[in-house]
């Protein structure tokens, strides 16, 4: 018996497969189709990295840098086998900002509120956390590896990993229509941006085929742009933004003073146990983040492949790979000055969208971030893209994520008229939705900062555990 006849479906007809319009993992695009598809990946990555680097103080150069360096890495590091992109990670927020109270002095906590930028010496005392965080990933991933996907699927079956992705999309939610919506001072024809933006990617990720309908949030970012545009010319109201020149001042090496290319701000990790004690527990909290990413990731995969008539990826079996690589990258963006991270909700949707699997476009896309890291305009023109046309994308992408945990629900066939399965669901939606929109995304639990996601799958974790002791294993009798 065939392989693919063992997993349940029977190749289609070469004609047929060859009209299946995607590329999977191991494919590689045309040279200028791979450059557009890689661009798309980053414009969608940018806005929320470029957040976190604004949030924490870190350089906005060195984070794009670090994240596109960890993002080559990570596809080196996981046999080129794992299409995922590495950006920051807003679940160490918290652990940053009370490392930085803690640890910084007046002057320095003075120099942070006046610049908006960490000192040298307090980024240095971050990274050594960060480092030190990328061990718990890596212990993890060595874990699954030697216990087997049977055990990780005992702790993180469909009931919490479905609810995890849809409570990490929905919590993003509130910041997708903060972002779509007119900020402080701006007229309402904001909405014009942000709407447009919104339905032209939607018509063109549904309506349009084959090499233009895998590039819709590149087109709806160019829509949306044009409208800003438009209403600046008939108004004279701008959309578009600026980059405070003190998120950039800083750099390594400049070629010439105001020369378009500058290195990015590295800095030298230093030994800081109060930075560790901080800031490594937080990667256990991105464990089952990361986990459904590569449930999400895995199904749409497998359903592409099987349009084209090919055998399962089994993207899903390569959970170890996937958290030994977070956990180096961790390292090496801790190493350069970039914040922790991990791979990210939104490029998982941008390819569930565009049925781009391809491994080579995060590559590329990954250098693309590099040099956008070096080259001061570059990150002027990412960065100036309009906050409207971002909420409109974000409105899509983070449903997308939210719509990706149910699919986990519905392929894995999770019955919800089982009193377990809907409390676990229950209690993680309850707890993840409740923190955030609630306690403003971290609740203090004895002592304890708990972001939402966290709490929520933690919680989750342990209750479907604990409701799974006596039953009995089901039989495998059919095959």
């Amino acid at each position: 018996m065939s392989q693919t006849s063992k997993q349940g479906y029977s190749p289609k007809p070469h004609a047929e497969a060859s009209q299946v319009v995607g590329y999977l993992p191991d494919e590689r695009p045309p040279i200028g189709r791979l450059l557009l598809y890689a661009l798309q990946q980053v414009i969608v990555m940018f806005p929320a990295t470029v957040t976190v680097a604004l949030i924490t103080g870190f350089h906005v150069s060195t984070t794009i840098f670090a994240s596109g360096l960890a993002t080559v890495c990570f596809t080196l590091i996981t046999g080129r086998k794992i299409p995922m992109y590495y950006g920051s990670s807003f679940a160490y927020l918290a652990a940053i900002a009370s490392m930085v109270a803690a640890e910084g002095s007046t002057e320095q906590l003075a120099q942070l509120a006046a610049t908006g930028i960490l000192p040298t010496e307090l980024i240095s005392k971050a990274q050594f956390g960060i480092i030190m965080s990328g061990f718990i990933s890596i212990i993890a991933g060595l874990l699954v590896r030697w216990g087997g996907m049977d055990k990780v699927e005992k702790i993180l079956p469909p009931t919490v990993t479905g609810p995890i992705a849809m409570i990490i999309g929905l919590t993003l939610a509130a910041n997708a229509m903060k972002d779509a919506a007119p900020q402080a001072g701006q007229p309402q024809v904001v909405w014009i941006v942000s709407l447009i933006t919104l339905l032209s990617t939607v018509i063109y990720s549904r309506k349009l085929k084959g090499f233009l309908g895998q590039l819709p949030l590149l087109l709806g970012a160019a829509t949306g742009c044009l409208t800003a545009l438009v209403l600046y010319l008939i108004g004279g109201e701008s959309f578009f933004r600026t980059i405070p020149a003190e998120t950039l001042a800083a750099s390594s090496w400049k070629l010439g003073e105001g020369a378009i290319f500058a290195l990015p701000a590295f800095s030298w990790p230093t030994a800081n146990w109060a930075a560790v004690a901080a800031i490594m527990p937080i990667a256990i909290a991105t464990i089952p983040e990361s986990t459904a990413h590569m449930y999400q990731l895995d199904i749409y995969v497998n359903d592409l492949a099987r349009r084209k008539g090919k055998p399962s990826y089994g993207i899903a079996n390569m959970l170890d790979r996937n958290l030994v690589g977070d956990g180096i990258c961790d390292m090496i963006s801790g190493a350069v000055g970039g914040p922790a991270g991990t791979n990210y909700g939104e490029n998982i949707s941008t390819m569930a969208i565009t049925k781009v699997f391809s491994v080579r476009t995060m590559f590329v896309a990954g250098i693309l971030a590099m040099v956008i890291g070096c080259f001061t305009p570059l990150i002027r023109v990412i960065y100036g893209i309009p906050l409207a046309v971002i909420g409109g994308l974000e409105i899509y992408l983070f449903g997308a994520i939210a719509a990706q945990g149910i699919a986990i629900l519905i392929d894995k066939k999770v019955s919800m008229f089982d009193a377990k399965n809907i409390a676990v669901i229950a209690s993680i939606v309850t707890i993840g939705l409740g923190i955030n929109y609630g306690f403003g995304g971290n609740i203090v639990f004895f002592g304890v900062n708990v972001p939402a996601v966290a709490g929520a799958a933690i919680f989750g974790i342990l209750l479907n555990l604990i409701l799974s002791i006596g039953d009995k294993k089901t039989s495998q009798a059919t095959e």
